[in-house]
C-alpha cells in the first residue's frame, strides 16, 4: 500500500454556490464557456453563469455532443487562438468537461489536436479550467482523466495528464433537476462501475479504500431503490457519491481493472451506445469470465455491500445481484444496439482494439483477445 495522492480541485458544492465563479476565476481572463445542447438555458443555470461572469470579458461555444468529438472541440480550439482566450469554463456533464480538458491542452499544441491522444504530443502546460457541473456521473470535474472520440476513424479514447485537473468545480444539485430520468440512471451506472472498476479485484487489506468502495457501493444501491422518489437529498447524494468514485482516492494503493470501459469505448464508438450502458452491457459477462480471479473480491462485496449470506456460489450469486441491480434500473445487459451478426460485430470490436494495443486487459492482464472474444460472445 505505497503511493502518493493530491487531490487540487477546490470543490463548491451545495445550492447557490454557482455564484462561487465570480471570484474563483481572475478578474483579467479572458474566458470560454464551454456547454453542450443549450439545457443549461432552460434550467437557469447559464444564467446564474453569465450573472458570475458579469465583470468578465468571456466568450462561448455550444454544440459538445455526447461522447465529445474531436471535431467539434477542434471548433473550439479556434476560437480559443482567434480571441486569445487565457481561461475555460466547462459547464455540463462528463462529456462537455473531458471535451474542455481536450481544449485545454491541445489548444496550446501547434500541431494535429489528436497528437494528445496519440502520445505525439506531451503537454507540459494547459489552459486553466474550471467546471459547473450538470450531470454527475463521471467524476471528470475533479480528475486528470478525459476521454475523446475522433469520429471520422470511430476510435473513441481516453488521456491523462494532471495539467488538465479543473482548478475548481460547483457542485450545485439544483443544476441536475431538469435532467431526463435516461441521464440520471446513467449517472448512477457509471458511477457504480467506477467504483468496482477499482474494487473487483483482490482483497488488498487497504481497509480505508476498500471500506469506501463498499460504502459507495451501498449509497448508489439505495439511491438506485428510491429513484422514484428524488428528492433534494437524493440529488446532492449522486452528485457527491459520482464525485468520489473516481477523484482519484479511491483508486490509490489498489489495484485497478478498466477492462469494462475499454471494451464499452468500443461499444459507443461503433453503435452509439450510452457509455454507462455500454458498461452495463460488458461487466457482468467479464466478471462471469473471470470470476476465479475475482472470487475473494466478488464474495466480500456479496457479504458487505448486498448483505449476502455465506456460500459455495457467493460470488456468482453477487454477479446476478450486480445484473439484477442494472435491471432494476431498466438497463440491459445484453447489446441491443446492434442488430447484424454478432460474429461480425465482435469482429470489429478486435480490431479497434488490437489497432490500440489492448490484447492484455485487466487488473493481471490476464484477458487476453480470445478471452475478450469469449466475454463479448455472451455480451452481444
Amino acid at each position: 500500500m505505497k503511493f502518493s495522492y493530491v487531490n487540487s480541485t477546490v470543490i463548491h458544492f451545495g445550492q447557490g454556490q454557482i455564484e462561487q465563479i465570480t471570484n474563483a476565476i481572475p478578474s483579467d481572463a479572458n474566458v470560454l464557456v464551454i456547454y453542450g445542447g443549450g439545457s443549461i438555458k432552460k434550467n437557469g443555470v447559464y444564467d446564474q453563469v453569465a450573472n458570475a461572469l458579469s465583470s468578465h470579458k468571456w466568450y462561448e461555444f455550444s454544440g459538445v455532443e455526447p461522447n465529445p468529438t474531436k471535431e467539434t472541440m477542434d471548433k473550439a480550439i479556434e476560437l480559443v487562438a482567434a480571441q486569445g482566450i487565457t481561461y475555460i469554463l466547462a459547464i455540463g456533464g462528463g462529456s462537455v468537461i473531458d471535451g474542455a480538458k481536450f481544449v485545454a491542452a491541445a489548444a496550446l499544441h501547434s500541431g494535429d489536436s489528436w497528437d494528445l491522444i496519440t502520445g505525439d504530443y506531451q503537454p507540459n502546460s494547459a489552459l486553466p479550467l474550471g467546471v459547473v457541473l450538470t450531470l454527475p456521473a463521471t467524476g471528470s470535474e475533479s480528475n486528470m482523466a478525459g476521454v475523446i472520440t475522433k469520429k471520422a476513424t470511430n476510435e473513441k479514447q481516453g488521456f491523462l495528464t494532471p495539467l488538465v485537473r479543473p482548478q475548481f468545480a460547483v457542485l450545485d444539485p439544483d443544476a441536475m433537476k431538469t435532467l431526463p430520468e435516461r441521464q440520471l440512471i446513467n449517472g448512477l451506472v457509471d458511477a457504480w462501475v467506477h467504483v468496482c472498476e477499482q474494487y473487483i479485484t483482490v482483497p488488498t487489506g487497504n481497509m480505508v479504500q476498500e471500506g469506501y468502495a463498499e460504502t459507495l457501493l451501498k449509497n448508489l444501491l439505495v439511491l438506485g431503490a428510491n429513484f422514484t422518489q428524488r428528492d433534494d437529498n437524493w440529488h446532492a447524494n449522486l452528485m457527491w457519491t459520482a464525485n468520489q468514485a473516481l477523484n482519484g482516492f479511491l483508486g490509490s494503493g489498489v489495484p485497478h481493472d478498466w477492462a469494462s470501459h475499454m471494451m464499452g469505448h468500443e461499444l459507443t464508438a461503433l453503435w452509439k451506445v450510452d457509455h454507462a450502458r455500454s458498461l452495463a452491457i460488458v461487466q457482468p459477462s467479464l466478471l462471469r469470465n473471470q470470476i476465479e480471479g475475482k472470487r475473494a473480491k466478488l464474495e466480500q462485496m456479496g457479504r458487505n455491500v448486498f448483505a449476502l449470506c455465506p456460500s459455495d456460489d457467493l460470488a456468482e450469486r453477487t454477479v446476478d445481484a450486480i445484473e439484477a441491480f442494472y435491471n432494476s434500473l431498466e438497463v440491459e445487459t445484453r447489446l441491443v444496439e446492434h442488430t447484424g451478426d454478432k460474429q461480425d460485430a465482435i469482429e470489429a470490436i478486435l480490431e479497434k482494439l488490437k489497432a490500440k494495443g489492448f490484447t492484455q486487459l485487466g487488473e493481471n492482464r490476464a484477458i487476453d483477445l480470445p478471452t475478450i472474444e469469449t466475454i463479448l460472445a455472451d455480451a452481444l
